[in-house]
Order: structure tokens, then sequence, then C-alpha cells
């Protein structure tokens, strides 16, 4: 298998189905108040109580999609995941009810294996040295699709609050359609594993990856930095309406800049500060800058300095490459699907928590019961969250520190190995 190939398709399948959340971003207020009949307040409530529905069932069916993948191969884990999207998408589109919304995104939490698939399929066809670039590319693929679907979003909600989701269907359907044609499977008898019920369940999953090296520590940055995280997504729209005054077509071309910053970050940037920093220093360097934009935003009056900020936004996507890179390193070729299974379910054990904590602290600071008004409130505190994870990660990064230039006493100071590459600092 041409591996340029199978991994120029996977990253066009990332593009795709970031066209298809970027799209739906801009018009999801507009659609759960037409639904609710409800002010803006309680559609960012229900909005938050769909993403932690649609977190759940992640949380609860990765480790097993990531199983599958690892039994059965990648390629039909891929592409039944995405038609399952795409007839959620359709189901958005058609519903008049938010409880039939409800259950179309419970049956698309299943069906989400995209992202966790398609990052075992990039660690199957990568070599050690150049799986943080790789998986910087998956970024640098959901920045191009978040260029494009959001302006396409905010332009079909000229149409109407449902014309972005039929398209979101459209294009999700026709690259099931291209997949079955092009990829080829990357699960070989050499690395090809049986199903285990201690491994697919949820919890036996974490215990079994928390117990690499700092494993468990690692699992806790992963959940903690994606509460922070996915503060953007689960309130962007509700803040920037709320705060700017500004249009859903407004919000589209917000998330278009930011997601071309995205792409530029991952694509150019990753490989030179990982040769030059180390996977360790680059996640400290993401996280400074997550702290930095998360304290800015909460702060930001006018629209333009959201746009002053959104470099600082993009280098935070250089923490989950980074992170995905360090951990993939200390797993073996025969469980990296169960590895991108765990990492789904701890960002979707997060995504259950974060948009109702979120969504939360928004209503609260921008409603009438408010001690002050602050609409940006929960990215203040993404900010503080990030702030914790890098102390936690600047505390095991010198505990490998310690232990990697503490030879074992048989080997003389003279010849101990030096520091590997990826635990050097800036």
């Amino acid at each position: 298998m041409n591996k340029r190939l199978a991994l120029i398709f996977v990253l066009l399948t990332l593009v795709i189905d970031a066209i298809g959340i970027g799209i739906i971003m801009p018009v999801t207020p507009d659609l759960i108040q037409e639904l609710l009949g409800a002010n803006l307040a309680a559609a960012a409530l229900w909005g938050g109580a769909l993403s932690a529905s649609f977190a759940v069932m992640q949380f609860l069916f990765s480790p097993l999609i990531g199983g599958l993948s690892d039994r059965y191969g990648r390629k039909p884990v891929l592409l039944l995941s995405l038609f399952v999207v795409g007839i959620d998408y359709l189901i958005m589109g058609f519903t008049g009810s938010i409880w039939v919304l409800l259950i179309g995104r419970c049956i698309a939490g299943i069906a989400s294996a995209t992202q966790s698939t398609a990052s075992a399929f990039i660690a199957d066809i990568s070599d050690p040295e150049t799986k943080a670039q790789n998986f910087a590319l998956v970024g640098a693929a959901f920045g191009i699709g978040f260029i494009l679907g959001p302006v396409l979003g905010g332009l079909f909600a000229e149409i109407s609050p449902r014309a972005p989701f039929f398209a979101a269907a459209a294009l999700a359907l026709a690259n099931c359609a291209f997949g079955w044609l092009i990829l080829s499977e990357t699960v070989t008898d050499k690395i090809r594993r049986a199903l285990s019920w201690r491994r697919i369940n949820p919890l036996g999953a974490l215990m079994n990856v928390s117990g690499l090296p700092s494993g468990a520590m690692m699992l806790g940055v992963v959940f903690l930095h994606n509460v922070a995280f996915f503060a953007y997504p689960s309130v962007w729209a509700y803040f920037t309406i709320e705060r700017f005054d500004w249009s859903p077509k407004e919000v589209g071309f917000s998330l278009a800049a930011f997601g071309l910053t995205v792409a530029v970050a991952q694509a150019g940037l990753m490989r030179p500060l990982v040769a030059r920093f180390g996977e360790w220093g680059v996640l400290m360097i993401g996280l400074v800058c997550s702290i930095t934009a998360g304290v800015l935003i909460s702060l930001a009056t006018q629209g333009w300095m959201i746009y002053g900020l959104i470099f600082s936004m993009a280098l935070s996507f250089l923490i989950t490459p980074a992170l995905q890179a360090i951990m993939s390193r200390l797993t073996p070729d025969d469980s990296q699907g169960e590895l991108q299974g765990v990492l789904t379910s701890i960002s979707a054990l997060a995504v259950i928590i974060s948009p109702l904590l979120m969504t939360f602290v928004f209503g609260y600071f921008s409603g009438p019961k408010a001690p002050f008004y602050m609409p940006g409130a929960p990215y203040l505190l993404a900010g503080i969250f990030d702030l914790i994870v890098l102390i936690v990660v600047y505390s095991i990064w010198r505990q490998r520190r310690r232990g990697a230039t503490n030879a074992p006493e048989t080997v003389p100071a003279a010849v101990t190995p030096p520091l590997p590459k990826s635990d050097q600092l800036p």
C-alpha cells in the first residue's frame, strides 16, 4: 500500500468531517430556538445537553469501536461510522422535535469512530519519528475543514437554519462512498488482535492504558485539557452573538479565520517545533498559548479583538498531536486502536462535562442574576484548567528527565545515554 496516498485519503476524510461539523455550528442556536420557541440562554443549555448526550454514547462505545478496528480493520469501522453520521445529519435537518434531535445525537455518538479510527490508521502507517508530524496533519485537516465549513454554514443559513444539515449529510455520505472505493486496509494478521471484554469496555480499556508509564497522569492531562478545550465549540456561537451581536454569517467567518490559522500552524509549525523543542516542549508551548487565549478572550469587549487572538488560539491545537504522539510511542503496535479508543473516550467524558459546565457558566454570567456581566467567563475557566494541566505536564516531564539522566549503576557516567529529543524543553 502507498502510505502517502493512504495518508492523503484519511486527511481528506477528516477535512470533510470537519466541514460537516463546522457547517452546522453557526446555525445550531437558531435551530434550537426554532424547535423550542425559547431565548438564546435556554437554547445554550439545550445545546449543552445535546453535546453531552453525544459524548455519553461516545464514551461508552469508543473502546468497543477501537477494539473492533484492531480486530476487523480500520476500513469497515470507518465507513460504517461515516454512513451513520450522514444519517444523523439528515435526522437533524428534518426533525421538528428536540427529542428526536436528542435521539439522533445519541445514535451519532455511538458511531462517531471517524477521528479515533483515522488516528489509529495514521499510527499504523507512521514511523516512530514521524508520528507527531502526522498527528499534527490531523489538526491541519481539521483546520482546513473549519475554513470551509463555517463559511458554507453561514451562507446556507441565509436559506434556512436546516439547509447546512442537509449539506453536511451529503458530504458525509459521499465521502463514505469514496472511501469504499479507495481505502486499503492497514490491519494485518501480524497486528490483528482478538476482541476481549476486558479491553473493549471503557473501564477495562482505561485500566490497560493507565498501566503505561505515567499513563494514569497522562490520561488525567488529556481529560482536563479537553474539558478546557471544549469550551470553544460549546459556547462560541452563543458568546459571540451575546457579546458582539454577531450574525450567523459573522460567526461562520470567525470560525473560518480560526480554521485557516489552525491549518497553517499545524501543517507549517509542528515539524520544526518538534525538531527544535521535542514533543514535550511543544506540548507546553501549546498550553501556554491556550491559557493566554482563554484569559484574553474572556476580557474581550470588541469583536476585532477576537481576530487578534486567533493565532494564540491556533497554537493551542499543537497540544493534542503532541499528546497523541507521546502516548502512541508508549503503546504496542497491536493496541493502537485501543489507545485511540481510550483517548476518544476520555475526550467524550470531557464533552459530557464541558458543554454542561460551560453553557451553565455562560448562561449564568450573561443572565440577570449574575454578580457581574461576563459572557466570556467559560474561557477564563478554561484558561485556569489548562494552567493546572501545564503544572502537571511539567511535573511529569521533570520525573521523566530525572529518570533519563539517572542511568543504571552499571552504566558509567561517561557513557550515560543523552536525554531523548522528545523529552527536551525549550
